[in-house]
């Protein structure tokens, strides 16, 4: 700070001192406690949302690969039923043929196990690929080559459900948890915003050097940053009101959630009882009658008393309503696989 006329920096003849001085400067605000200890927690609790986030994705991963294990599963069952029906229609043919060149049966149905025969070799190209794709899925959730040939465990386990309260969901459900860290994490930003409407107090402290001869001088200020007119603060207020509002959007949010996983739980376990009852007709009732219905008509087919045309009706019967089984059997593991997903259960 000197004078535009350069003559009157420099000291005088008669012994006084010229005009003009520099300034260093050093400011210093102090940070307010409790808008750093606000800050310090709302960072903190941003981390905890990115974790529940990321537990509900792996819920979903692990949903995925179950889907894939019970495809497979299936599917290697209904292989084996493929192969016990590829050799009773070879039998079938082998026999067939020589019945007409003995003049003892017909030949109407004969084709028609021939096409079942060929029916089957498709339905097992089908299979096959599908095993393919689903261990290529497999490999990809685990992250492994695609290339790579292996097989699964053919055991499994038809589970019991008892329904849970609202409690279990809110303590177990990653994205549950995620929307509770959500609402602290608002109301923390809050707490944020209104450390900003308190006082920032600082300081500032500056060292002049005079020029010629001007004594060395010093200035100290103190500083105090504080939002005092309401047109300063308006902004802070807002936010206030609006996060307010965002706590209420995520407390409905939740409540949906909620809703909607206990009715879908309640849905899924009747879905499943049903299911388990019509398995066991199958394996009680239905399939023993028509296994029991083709080794009669087989034995009445060896003892040449019946055509070959009940033998086939009767085997197409039992093999479609085996398959069926198979499927029903798949509907109720895929089913288990969306009440776990929803209970959150690995």
């Amino acid at each position: 700070m000197t004078p535009y006329n350069p003559s009157l920096w420099k000291k005088n003849a008669d012994g006084s001192s010229g005009m003009g001085q520099y300034m260093i400067t050093v400011t210093q605000m102090i940070p307010n406690k409790k808008q750093l200890d606000a800050n310090t927690k709302y960072m903190e609790a941003m981390s905890s949302i990115n974790e529940k986030n990321k537990q509900t994705a792996l819920n979903e991963l692990y949903a995925e690969a179950k889907k894939s294990y019970f495809g497979w599963l299936v599917v290697e069952k209904k292989l084996k039923v493929l192969d016990d029906n590829e050799k009773l229609l070879d039998f079938m043919t082998k026999s067939a043929e020589i019945r007409y060149k003995n003049n003892l049966g017909k030949i109407d149905a004969y084709y028609k196990v021939k096409a079942a025969l060929g029916n089957i070799e498709n339905m097992r190209l089908m299979m096959q690929n599908e095993i393919t794709q689903q261990r290529i899925s497999l490999s990809t959730l685990m992250n492994r080559s695609k290339q790579e040939i292996f097989n699964i465990d053919s055991s499994y386990t038809i589970k019991n459900y008892v329904p849970k309260d609202s409690n279990y969901f809110s303590q177990s459900r990653s994205d549950l948890k995620a929307i509770d860290n959500s609402i602290n994490l608002t109301n923390l930003e809050q707490n944020l915003e209104r450390s900003k409407l308190k006082p920032q107090f600082g300081g500032t402290y500056g060292h002049m050097f005079g020029f010629g001869g001007f004594p060395e001088q010093f200035t100290l200020m103190a500083t105090v940053k504080w939002p005092i007119a309401n047109w300063s603060s308006r902004s802070n207020k807002a936010n206030i009101e609006s996060l307010n509002w965002k706590v209420e959007s995520l407390n409905q949010q939740k409540q949906i959630l909620l809703n909607d996983a206990s009715g879908n739980e309640e849905r899924l376990i009747a879905e499943i009882e049903t299911k388990k009852k019509q398995l066991n007709l199958y394996e009680k009732n239905i399939l023993p009658a028509l296994l029991k219905n083709f080794q009669t008509v087989q034995l009445a087919y060896e003892q040449n008393t019946e055509d070959l045309f009940p033998l086939f009706d009767a085997w197409q019967t039992l093999n479609m309503t085996e398959l069926e089984y198979l499927q029903q059997l798949q509907d109720l593991l895929m089913l288990q696989v969306e009440l776990e997903k929803i209970l959150e259960i690995k």
